[in-house]
């Protein structure tokens, strides 16, 4: 009642807004700039300013029997003349006052007032009333309140507009998910109970009212959702949260309210809220704060307070920054579940990509565990869309079936974007490129043996690349050490330490790997505690998980110029035990340089058949190595 009793006032104001601004508009028109109101005089005081000369123009209307004149000081006069006075005429002649007469229309004088003070104002209100009225109702969806009508086609401003999807017309199920067992292990018990409530409600279990999905984007949250509703077979609204917020205050909290009475009639269902940090930041009293947007989270925690879930009624939201949601939100008996939906590991990967080459046409032998073990970090999103590009590839070549080389090529594409046929490096270009991705392969291949060479290529990307060199881990891990943080450190200063070494210069290509050698080497002693001048301290936190958010230091200046201190000492050992390695391994260095200058594109097994080839310069540091065992 309070939001329909807002909305006649709101156009009210609006209304009456519009006519002030029509009526000071006409006024300015009717009365321009510099009009001055006549002034009335007597006719004995006109006459007297006949007989002194100062009068200079006379219009005597004749029907209202009345004298309008203007002074030789320019100001406009009127007075009333005598009927009788037939000495008139002759005296204004006599001064030279210049005479005129009219008979006025006086029919067509009212009409002109009425028409310009009455009728064309209020026409023009009604007007842009009019179209205020059918703009708002069409930017809002056209969403008259029909009585009678449910669902979510109808409605006015404050229905929702959340996509229904009936039970049956659900067609994903947790087979349509991969890479996210845990995930799903998680939500079959939601499923167990929207099946069988009565199993639950008889030794007096409650099912949660709703579960938080949290995890980085492409991860499969919204997928994950709707696979529950089509496990259940029930009905599921999908609404995003920044469709609450509206510019008109209360419209929010409406469609909340509106959104749990369709899904109480619709019970069991799901109830699926995307992007809930658009609704649901930690309330606080700043400045910035958003009342519209406080007054819709209000009502998204009273109604979840307020439904039976044991009618069905399940809440399931996702979000990407867990970290700025309310607590009130998070509380248990609103949202008692969290659930991670973390990118996928090795396993998970293959599986997602085995998932999605089912709907594409492949040569018999493709190996997706390679393009797994090449795609460490890569959510469910990037590896469909590495499936895809790798069809799209086949048929501009005019393949019928994808091949291994397509697969491969896509996974260049994702990560370094597509090769700029445009760039042409210079022969000393190629040079510098080549030695530079050489010097992080062979201290790659020196310093790191579980993350052997894949490969190496100076062809310049779309991303800004002239060149990478890719390494693939053997095994999936969740530890790193101290040791093996510092030669991720040294491979990442290969590059430059080649440059220096073989042309005694430095280019701006080491951009990117003095980028992440630093953040390595900051995470070491700030997060980590892995120095010993500083202790096992946490000096700095991340912020924005899931979005690779930076991080914020949490110590004193003076204790941040240390942690400054600290970073180069780290980032120079690796950038000194590169140039160790390149030196000791110099002849390799120029043999593979000049071959991939030559080639462009090398694969890992001719880089490691080169490397360890005994023709009196063996590599040194390098135990058994073996062509990408």
């Amino acid at each position: 009642m309070e939001d329909n009793d807002k909305r006649p006032r709101q156009s009210v104001i609006l209304y009456l807004i519009i006519a002030i601004a029509l009526l000071f508009a006409l006024n300015s028109y009717i009365h321009p700039a510099g009009y001055q109101e006549t002034q009335s005089v007597s006719y004995s005081q006109f006459l007297n300013m006949v007989d002194d000369n100062q009068v200079s123009k006379a219009q005597i209307d004749t029907s209202n029997n009345e004298i309008t004149f203007v002074g030789k000081n320019n100001i406009t006069y009127q007075a009333t003349a005598f009927p009788d006075d037939s000495t008139l005429v002759q005296r204004l002649q006599d001064h030279n006052v210049d005479m005129s007469a009219s008979i006025p229309n006086e029919n067509s004088n009212l009409m002109t007032y009425m028409l310009l003070s009455y009728i064309i104002p209020l026409a023009l209100i009604f007007f842009f009333g009019w179209l205020l009225n059918r703009r708002l109702r069409k930017s809002m969806g056209d969403t008259m309140d029909l009585s009678g009508s449910g669902g979510f086609g109808g409605g006015n401003l404050s229905r929702s507009s959340a996509r229904e999807v009936k039970g049956q017309e659900v067609h994903t199920t947790f087979k349509d998910v991969a890479g996210q067992d845990e995930a799903k292990e998680s939500l079959q018990e939601i499923v167990d109970f929207l099946r069988h409530p009565q199993k639950y409600a008889a030794i007096g279990a409650r099912c949660p009212r709703g579960a938080l999905l949290v995890g980085p984007p492409g991860t499969g949250k919204t997928l994950l959702a709707r696979a529950v509703a089509g496990e259940a077979g029930v009905t599921f609204f999908q609404i995003s949260g920044s469709e609450f917020v509206e510019m008109f205050v209360g419209r929010g909290a409406a469609r909340v309210r509106d959104l749990f009475k369709e899904a109480k009639k619709k019970a069991p269902c799901i109830v699926f809220i995307d992007e809930i940090d658009a609704i649901g930041k930690r309330r606080d009293s700043s400045i910035n704060s958003n009342d519209e947007r406080e007054q819709t989270l209000n009502q998204l925690l009273s109604e979840m307070d307020g439904f039976d879930n044991q009618k069905g009624i399940v809440v399931l939201a996702a979000t990407n920054r867990p970290e700025i949601l309310d607590p009130a939100l998070l509380r248990p008996g609103r949202f008692d579940r969290r659930i991670h939906v973390e990118l996928p590991d090795l396993a998970g990967r293959k599986a997602i990509l085995k998932l999605h080459a089912n709907d594409v046409k492949m040569e018999p032998g493709i190996d997706l565990g390679v393009i797994a073990r090449s795609t460490p970090g890569a959510s469910g999103a990037d590896l469909a869309n590495i499936i895809n590009e790798a069809a799209l590839r086949a048929v501009r070549i005019g393949r019928s079936r994808v091949s291994q080389d397509d697969i491969q090529e896509s996974v260049d594409v994702v990560i370094a974007g597509e090769k700029r046929k445009s760039t042409v490096l210079s022969e000393h270009e190629k040079q510098v490129v080549s030695y530079h991705e050489v010097g992080h392969a062979i201290v790659g291949a020196v310093q790191r043996k579980d993350a052997p060479v894949e490969k190496i290529t100076i062809v310049p990307r779309t991303s800004g690349a002239l060149g990478f060199t890719m390494q693939v881990d053997q095994g999936e891990h969740y530890l790193m050490t101290r040791k093996e943080m510092e030669e991720q450190i040294a491979v990442l200063c290969g590059g430059r330490a080649a440059e220096e070494l073989i042309f005694h210069d430095m280019t701006n290509g080491a951009s990117n790997d003095i980028e992440k050698a630093t953040q390595i080497a900051r995470a070491m002693v700030t997060q980590y505690g892995m120095t010993n001048d500083l202790g096992m301290v946490q000096l700095g936190r991340q912020t924005n998980r899931y979005l690779g958010g930076g991080e914020e230091l949490v110590c004193s200046e003076g204790t941040q110029e240390k942690v400054d201190e600290l970073v180069q000492k780290i980032v120079e050992q690796g950038h000194q035990s590169a140039l160790k390695t390149l030196q000791e391994n110099r002849f390799k260095l120029h043999e593979i340089a000049r071959y991939l200058q030559k080639k462009e594109t090398i694969t890992g097994k001719e880089f490691m058949a080169m490397f360890t080839r005994d023709d009196g310069f063996a590599p040194k540091s390098v135990a058994a190595a073996n062509p990408q065992s």
